[in-house]
């Protein structure tokens, strides 16, 4: 395989166009490429996640390190995979993302969410800056999913890629969960009466 970036500054986006496979250009505001965007976005914020994770790893008892370490697997895996939807908008009509990563997310779900004590009222998005940044990368996870149901509803895109992503941001809810309950920081429970 050549080099897939053999020149970074092309100067073809300068018409305020940019393009995909098959020798399309389309504007840089169109829903396809706002998606990949947004993608691009989340995988980066995903990136901060990991970075954190390996400074929490390194300063944390033993008995959590092997969750995360477990994390930072699972969050680079979910990286590719967001490189794979990305490819998937670049080149319309590739389906990249599988059921196979669905029912992986939905795993992990299951494990993780066995570990934690039932809920009782609506968690607000806080504590350390590792469960903080979580929260905010599943909040980002949700607008990626709203972005992709939009391009969906006039240019349909790879069922198994919207639910991956809807599993996804019930992923980040519940591993905030986890990392809050493993790094003992306490979670913030919405109070509803308050005025």
């Amino acid at each position: 395989m050549g080099n897939r970036l053999s020149k970074i500054v092309t100067k073809t986006g300068d018409s305020g166009t940019t393009g995909i496979a098959g020798n399309i250009r389309l504007e840089k505001y169109h829903p396809r490429i706002e998606t990949i965007g947004l993608i691009d976005e989340l995988n980066s914020l995903i990136g901060i996640g990991i970075a954190e994770l390996q400074i929490t790893l390194a300063n944390t008892p033993s008995q959590n390190g092997s969750t995360l370490s477990a994390l930072i697997l699972e969050w680079s895996e979910i990286q590719h995979e967001l490189f794979n939807l990305g490819g998937e908008l670049s080149m319309p009509n590739n389906a990249l993302v599988t059921e196979k990563a669905v029912i992986a997310l939905e795993e992990q779900l299951i494990v993780y969410n066995e570990l934690l004590s039932p809920l009782k009222e609506f968690i607000l998005p806080s504590g350390s800056p590792l469960v903080a940044k979580t929260h905010y990368i599943r909040a980002i996870s949700r607008k990626v999913e709203r972005a992709l149901w939009a391009l969906n509803s006039h240019d349909p895109v790879n069922e198994y890629s919207l639910k991956y992503l809807n599993r996804l941001s019930d992923y980040f809810f519940i591993t905030a969960r986890i990392l809050a309950k493993i790094t003992d920081t306490p979670e913030l429970l919405w109070n509803h009466h308050k005025k």
